[in-house]
């Protein structure tokens, strides 16, 4: 009989992969269920007809994060992943016909900038100086540590330290202090999206976003963010991590307060010294688990928005159209209520376009082209009973007629199919709380560090989480050090047993 400790890990996102890596590392023997046919979870992958998706994340950023933690999982980065910086991190398109390159060169940034705005330039600079700054200090003090105590959080260096990092002001207030020009608050705050923030009703502190991007660079990754799991599914099974597939998990066994096993849809009962859930947190505390009064609770917290997503694979390649590429529309702030605040669509949304193409042409067929097309929609929400195929067919009306002002006249008539995630898309196939796809809760000041949910349950003994909905936070970067941090955790109550 083994000696080993044994895991099990509810789900195979990237924080449950990263998390397995850890585990194994350290001499468990780890078991992953994942209710799905293939890994990733959100951020999944598909191809059809040549053509290749990434479902979820598709931009490399942060690469100071990833080198950290790919590092400890024996993951040099440099080593595993092809990653070429893009000279233009995205192309951002307005309104009123004006067009910007968002790019890490200076002297094109300074020619922009001046252009809409004089004395833009030296303002931009210290906004991004400022931002960046924002970035080190909370990934050191706030993002990158684990919170045991509610003291651990609260403390006097911890209240200056928020008081440094604007946390009680808002971005659009704040972007005012450096850009008058309307369109230069929209390409220096729209970033909020990323984890499903309007910058109406998000912190300052969220300036870190587009600070990193211009500080650390916007990347390439040869294969598409998907080659991330890819790699770690690798790592892990070599290490003698258990995948199992199309084995969806009913109940976490909970017995004397300790939890100590899983039952399947199919009844199967199994036994494990340590149980990780990598589902959707709110999902685990509302479905898998007994206690109702904590489920309750994270019911009532705020949630990200979702998204609609169209994938297309066309038998045309649009030149005019960069690796990534971000639309924006009249009422930047009537688009982001509509989202946040009606749980609906804007009238004229705003939208993102994907085009891996332009730096991997194995991602379509040749003189084809794949693009992901992501327009920020509000989450489900009981109160707000939306017509969601009607509110396709209108964010897919004003993507069209956008790309034919563009010059795109004919790229309805070269479609040669379609892929659309709706919110309930994102619940149905991921167990996403209210298809709010971006992380689920969202990241509001008292939804962060202590307040999060927390990486390990505060009643049941040997249940832990990781994954975008508990401490630090959504995105692939985040959810990589939410496995170190729910990794340490675990180690660190090992050794009290």
């Amino acid at each position: 009989m083994s000696d080993k400790k044994s895991a099990i890990i509810i789900g195979s996102g990237i924080g449950g992969i990263a998390t397995a890596i850890y585990l194994a590392r350290s001499g468990y023997d780890v078991k992953i269920y994942e209710k799905n046919s293939s890994p990733g979870g959100r951020c999944g992958q598909t191809i059809r007809e040549g053509h290749r998706f990434d479902l979820g994340a598709t931009m490399f950023l942060m690469p100071s994060v990833y080198q950290e933690v790919l590092s400890s999982l024996g993951l040099k980065l440099e080593d595993n992943f092809e990653v070429a910086p893009l000279s233009t991190l995205y192309k951002l398109y307005f309104a009123d016909g004006s067009q910007f390159s968002f790019t890490a060169n200076e002297e094109m940034m300074q020619k922009q900038l001046e252009v809409l705005e004089p004395g833009s330039f030296k303002k931009m600079q210290s906004y991004i100086t400022k931002g960046y700054k924002f970035f080190q200090l909370s990934m050191k003090e706030l993002i990158g540590r684990n919170f045991f105590r509610l003291l651990d959080f609260i403390t006097l260096k911890n209240t200056i330290l928020l008081i440094k990092l604007k946390t009680y002001i808002k971005h659009s207030f704040f972007i005012k202090k450096y850009f008058k020009h309307p369109n230069l608050q929209m390409a220096f705050t729209f970033q909020n999206i990323y984890i499903g923030q309007s910058p109406f009703n998000s912190p300052a502190l969220f300036s870190m976003l587009p600070a990193a991007e211009l500080k650390e660079g916007s990347f390439s990754i040869k294969g598409g963010m998907y080659s991330i799991v890819e790699k770690l599914v690798s790592k892990a099974t070599e290490l003698g991590v258990q995948f199992c597939y199309s084995t969806p998990v009913s109940k976490i066994v909970i017995k004397n307060n300790v939890a100590n096993g899983i039952i399947l849809n199919n009844g199967t009962e199994l036994e494990a010294d340590t149980i990780i859930a990598n589902a959707d947190l709110p999902y685990v505390y509302r479905e898998l688990l007994p206690d109702k009064r904590t489920s309750s609770r994270i019911d009532g917290m705020k949630y990200a928005c979702s998204a609609i997503v169209f994938h297309w694979g066309l038998d045309k390649v649009y030149p005019q159209l960069g690796h990534h590429s971000v639309f924006f529309s009249e009422g930047y702030r009537s688009s982001m209520d509509k989202i946040f605040k009606e749980k609906a669509l804007a009238d004229h949304p705003n939208f993102y376009i994907h085009a891996p193409v332009r730096s991997d042409l194995l991602a379509a067929p040749k003189d084809q082209d794949t693009l992901s097309v992501v327009i920020p929609a509000g989450h489900l929400d009981l109160k707000h009973d939306h017509d969601w195929n009607k509110l396709k067919n209108s964010a897919r009306s004003s993507v069209i007629n956008r790309l034919k002002e563009l010059g795109l006249e004919d790229i309805e008539s070269h479609i040669k199919f379609e892929i659309c995630y709706l919110p309930q898309t994102w619940k149905s196939i991921y167990n996403v709380s209210r298809g709010a796809v971006f992380g689920s809760l969202s990241h509001s000041i008292f939804q962060m560090g202590y307040f999060r949910p927390h990486n390990k349950h505060n009643r049941y003994k040997n249940l832990y989480f990781v994954g975008g909905s508990t401490h630090p936070g959504n995105g692939i970067p985040l959810v990589l050090l939410s496995a170190k941090l729910t990794s340490e955790r675990i180690m660190k109550d090992s050794t009290k047993r």
